[in-house]
């Protein structure tokens, strides 16, 4: 039975360590989060990151715009933050309403303010290896990798199932940096249950509910579940839904030795590392030295 990497604990963590670099540096990093629209599950998440964010002694900037906001209101309003020396971080919130092209609107974005990693500029210094603001989810990833099989994860076998620019790629390039070994699987992978069971690390990222099951795990290895799924639960009453992984929670638990659960694995990290990003952009853009709490 595998052990459970608990990610709330890691997550808050990793807050602790954010809020003790802040209170090291001459002033506070502000992060600015952009929300378009009333979407109750964005709206959610934006209020929980303003909280998490103040919580850790840094300063909060909440822009909401309307529904039927312009594309060009929306890249006005990037173009205001990326113009404010007070700044650090600028979050647009997704995803936007209909008509609006998010992936232009984050284009507008600073590379050096970019705290979710997604702008082309951060794409590449990812790529070349050069410093810059690396995408939260898969940085959390790696990090839950390092406490559940210790900070040297040289010569690990890593397959990553999915290839999006969100999760699978970039995750992909974070694990190579740390000199792992990695493939990254999908859809068209051939016999792809047999290309995990090489795995010593396993990353479902594909969006699909409970598609990895313990037949795709090698005993003993590490399951990092990125998937975060709605299902029907009749079992708990009419209209009833319940969250899960892209990894069969249960059969996959049998075979491995650690498993992110869902809800509670990778889900709570991806707000911890945009604060952990928030700090770091603000001692880049300032001249300020990272504290060590972030370097350790």
């Amino acid at each position: 039975m595998a052990t459970r990497i608990d990610g709330k604990a890691i997550a808050a963590d990793v807050r602790a360590n954010v809020a003790k670099a802040v209170a090291e540096l001459p002033s506070q990093p502000t992060l600015a989060v952009i929300l378009v629209g009333e979407d109750p599950a964005s709206q959610v998440y934006v209020n929980s990151k303003v909280k998490q964010t103040e919580e850790a002694g840094m300063r909060s900037l909440h822009r909401l715009l309307p529904a039927d906001a312009t594309q060009e209101q929306v890249e006005n309003e990037i173009a205001a933050l990326n113009n404010d020396p007070e700044v650090d971080g600028i979050l647009l919130q997704l995803p936007l309403p209909k008509g609006l092209d998010s992936d232009a609107a984050i284009e507008k974005i600073s590379p050096d303010k970019d705290v979710d990693g997604l702008t082309e500029a951060s794409a590449g210094r990812l790529v070349l290896g050069k410093p810059g603001l690396r995408p939260c989810t898969p940085s959390g990833c790696v990090i839950l990798a390092k406490r559940a099989l210790g900070n040297d994860l040289s010569g690990k076998n890593v397959v990553i199932i999915g290839r999006s620019i969100l999760v699978g790629k970039p995750a992909a390039l974070l694990f190579l940096a740390e000199n792992c070994t990695v493939t990254i699987a999908h859809s068209r992978t051939k016999d792809l249950a047999a290309v995990c069971r090489e795995a010593d690390i396993l990353v479902p990222a594909v969006g699909r509910p409970q598609m990895i099951t313990g037949d795709f795990v090698r005993p003993g290895a590490t399951v990092i579940d990125v998937g975060i799924n709605r299902i029907d639960a009749p079992e708990r009453g009419e209209g009833k839904t319940r969250l899960v992984g892209d990894a069969e929670f249960e059969s996959c638990e049998a075979k491995a030795e650690h498993i992110t659960p869902v809800p509670g694995g990778v889900g709570p990290m991806t707000i911890a590392c945009l604060l952990q990003n928030t700090v770091l952009a603000a001692c880049a853009r300032r001249g300020w030295n990272t504290p060590a709490v972030l370097t350790a």
